[in-house]
């Protein structure tokens, strides 16, 4: 049996680039960042500011807080954050099929397999965050785990860290 030669290095691709297919399936989608021009104090030039943390759809820099509705001074900006996400627990199949299956075989250690679980969360966390002129927007942040309440809550804290440093 002899394998096929060395088939040496590959060739560009001649035909249209293909456009990038995006994130894998189950991994939710985060845009890039947009910076928000702000005017350098004595000048009309404008310049980017950092994004320093993306929450939904609102982006916080050190100055700005960015929301589709529209864009306010991160001084004096409310935040409010609730968990509107459920998550339930129920008795695997397949640890019920492995417990019948090896049932017969193993007899009282495939009990054990009675105790896997399915654990799925709904839902999602709503974040409102409030201006001093007046804008306010909500984002609904999906929850894939208990786990986006405990990272969504600390994004939101960051930024009212930050509102509260430029306070």
């Amino acid at each position: 049996m002899t394998q096929p030669p060395y088939p040496g290095p590959q060739q560009p691709p001649t035909g249209p680039q293909q456009p990038f297919p995006g994130p894998p399936a189950g991994v939710p989608f985060q845009p890039n960042m947009p910076q928000q021009p702000m005017a350098m104090p004595g000048s009309g030039q404008p310049i980017m500011e950092q994004p320093l943390v993306q929450i939904g759809d609102v982006v916080v820099t050190q100055n700005q807080v960015i929301t589709p509705t529209g864009t306010f001074p991160v001084k004096g900006s409310q935040w409010a954050v609730t968990d509107m996400s459920t998550t339930t627990e129920k008795m695997s199949t397949v640890g019920l099929v492995l417990a019948l299956v090896g049932f017969f075989l193993v007899c009282v250690f495939s009990l054990f397999f009675l105790l896997m679980k399915d654990r799925t969360t709904t839902g999602f966390v709503q974040v409102v965050v409030r201006g001093t002129n007046g804008v306010q927007h909500v984002t609904n942040i999906p929850a894939t785990s208990p786990a986006t309440m405990a990272d969504v809550s600390a994004r939101v804290n960051y930024a009212r860290s930050v509102a509260q440093i430029n306070g």
